[in-house]
């Protein structure tokens, strides 16, 4: 790779990885798994290697890579909380093994698993518990002290007591409890936590300790941080000091003398990881001797004492006896690969998305075939690829109609997707009803899925309108509707008759058509009749439409499906009219283009958005020579150096607040 090439990679492996660091730390939701993450971290480092000149302090590899939201306050770590470098196969353990060695010949080491959870710092005076943070960036973490103490298995106070003890260790919720709260979330139409770790992670990291104390989190103290009053030779002897003190202190830990040995205990817990009740993804190897890894010492971001060693995607051969292909509220037709069984990552695996025809066709999938299906980062199981044919095996094509009613399928120009266009489509439907009913858009409280359903099948409904006719004595026929519940659901229906018309856009579910992107529609043209009477080309002209947002609106808005309903909505009572927000146009910001970035310390980036909003100016998600300003907040990353490229005019948090 040439010095030009690499550079430019380099930028981008900058920027994915701190999105991905963002995604992980701050927002407690990934969207990528652990595997691609470190896949990427460690090609940065390699290039950083090879081009040693493109090696910043400022890159991913060498810094922690969380950060600290304004919602806590602020904890100085007296000592680091370093990260660990990760490592992926057994001679990368025995190199870590030798280097050690060679420094200290009568080194031992402590192998213990790498629980996936989110990693904290609890500071005890005189044997009690006075302050609890998270790891943030190493050197800085938040103050989540109150929400720590909801944690039954964090002691308070300590059997042992000294001056001043920290330990760190990590937060982590049971498997069992994870799947109980995923279960209530997909009840109740929340979002859904992807995975234990991220479940912990915004568990604990909630404003309100009460939602806290409701999750259930445990915690495993690993690591011996800093005591004044007691000396220890060896980690090992720390823990069991920890232990007899009143932590739940890591378990499954062994004390190993060479690499045969560690590689022999990893393989040991790798085997039982799944009679844990809570994830694992990885094991953790440490020089046992605390002074010699005084003596060792460490870089920036990691010890040098310590690796770990992260568990590889778990991949198993199955067959392939189906595909099933579900319609969606957009009609999209979505192929989902049903096979044989399998276990991975400690669950019972039967089915897997395929995506689209280009995916099924790109890999060569056969109905019949032997594929290799894994869970990468125990979050979604895909399939990886197929490795053997049956004889005379056909590559599959999906159907031209909708499975669900017959219409003909389409495809737009430059999508994947497969699309039934059939609006009263059965399969749309009971989607569309969720969407409709969903917070975001008419926010009809108590009206779920199961609800719906049971509408859908005694056939009281036919679409949305029908929600604004049900009576008592209708729903009183369903199961579990008792006349207080029956008359809940009615008020709330009735109440959503109040919502804006922008609301009501939103609502009916157009594809494209989201809630800024409705709000912008509703702005622009003031009502329901106006945005009828509009062409394609007037529409497409709004600041954030194209022509292909223009185009999926026109069409759905002039179908007869969606004037009947608009016409059945609009006598049911719902609000037709928007009521456009009064601009100051004299104001700094009224008529510009405005960009946030970074963390703001006085308000959340909402309520910034909502102000310039209110004194006419405009909020655009990246930053383009259309730009007016620029305003940036603590941390601000991409935005901010491109504003700077383009020689945009930058408004510091003060001055954007003398500004408003």
């Amino acid at each position: 790779m040439h010095h030009e090439q690499a550079e430019q990679r380099v930028q981008e492996l900058h920027t994915l990885l701190r999105k991905y660091e963002y995604e992980y730390y701050m927002l407690d939701n990934p969207s990528v798994d652990d595997f691609t993450y470190d896949t990427l971290m460690h090609e940065l480092a390699d290039l950083e290697t090879q081009f040693p000149d493109l090696l910043s302090p400022q890159s991913p590899t060498q810094r922690v890579g969380g950060s600290v939201s304004n919602q806590f306050q602020k904890v100085e770590h007296i000592v680091q909380m370093q990260s660990l470098q990760d490592v992926f196969d057994f001679a990368q353990v025995s190199n870590f093994v030798t280097r050690c060695q060679e420094n200290f010949p009568n080194a031992v080491f402590s192998v213990e698993p790498k629980i996936d959870g989110l990693s904290v710092s609890l500071e005890y005076h005189d044997g009690k518990f006075i302050l609890g943070s998270t790891r943030g960036d190493g050197f800085t973490g938040e103050d989540v002290t109150e929400n720590l103490k909801t944690i039954r298995t964090i002691p308070l106070v300590l059997k042992n007591s000294l001056p001043l003890l920290e330990v760190r260790g990590e937060v982590y919720m049971p498997r069992e409890q994870f799947y109980k709260l995923v279960k209530q979330q997909e009840e109740n139409e929340e979002q859904v936590f992807k995975n234990p770790r991220n479940a912990a992670a915004g568990s604990l990291r909630q404003k309100y300790s009460h939602i806290t104390a409701k999750r259930k989190l445990d915690i495993l103290i690993f690591n011996l941080q800093r005591c004044e009053g007691k000396i220890f030779e060896t980690h090992d002897e720390s823990l069991k000091f920890l232990e007899q003190s009143g932590f739940h202190v890591i378990s499954g830990r062994s004390i190993c003398h060479t690499a045969d040995e560690i590689i022999q205990a990893i393989q040991v817990i790798g085997d039982s990881r799944q009679d844990l009740a809570y994830d694992i993804d990885g094991v953790v190897i440490k020089i046992n001797n605390l002074e010699q890894r005084e003596i060792i010492g460490g870089t920036s971001k990691t010890p040098k004492w310590a690796i770990a060693y992260k568990f590889p995607p778990e991949e198993k051969e199955t067959i392939l006896r189906e595909i099933e292909v579900n319609v969606g509220r957009t009609g999209a037709l979505t192929p989902v690969a049903i096979f044989d069984k399998i276990m991975l990552a400690g669950t019972s695996v039967s089915r897997a998305v395929l995506h689209n025809q280009d995916f099924i066709t790109e890999k060569n999938i056969c109905i019949g075939d032997k594929i290799i299906v894994r869970k990468a980062g125990d979050i979604i199981p895909e399939v990886v690829k197929s490795i053997a044919h049956e004889n005379h095996a056909v590559p599959y094509q999906l159907p031209d109609c909708c499975p669900v009613c017959g219409t003909k399928a389409i495809r737009d120009e430059g999508e994947a997707v497969l699309r039934c266009p059939n609006i009263s489509c059965p399969a749309q439907l009971h989607k569309q009803l969720v969407h409709f009913a969903s917070r975001d858009a008419m926010n009809i409280d108590g009206l779920g899925t199961a609800i719906i359903t049971a509408l859908l099948n005694k056939k009281l409904v036919q679409d949305a309108s029908d929600l604004y006719a049900l009576t008592k004595e209708q729903l009183l026929v369903l199961d579990g509707f008792k006349d207080k519940s029956a008359e809940n659901l009615l008020r709330a229906i009735e109440n959503s008759k109040t919502m804006p018309l922008d609301r009501v856009i939103f609502a009916l579910g157009i594809r494209n058509i989201g809630q800024k992107a409705a709000k912008l529609l509703c702005e622009y043209f003031g009502s329901l009749d106006e945005i009828l009477k509009a062409n394609k080309e007037e529409i497409a002209v709004i600041d954030g439409f194209g022509e292909i947002m223009a185009n999926n609106l026109y069409q759905a808005l002039h179908s007869n499906s969606v004037q009947n309903l608009l016409e059945k909505l609009k006598s049911a009572g719902l609000t037709m009219q928007y009521e456009k927000k009064q601009v100051v146009s004299s104001h700094f910001f009224s008529a510009k283009t405005i960009v946030l970035t970074g963390t703001l310390s006085s308000m959340k980036r909402s309520e910034a958005k909502q102000r310039i909003e209110a004194v006419g100016g405009k909020i655009a998600s990246s930053v383009s020579k259309k730009t007016d300003y620029v305003i940036a907040g603590e941390d601000a990353g991409s935005k901010l150096t491109k504003a700077q490229e383009l020689n945009i005019k930058i408004l510091s948090e003060t001055e954007f607040l003398e500004k408003l």
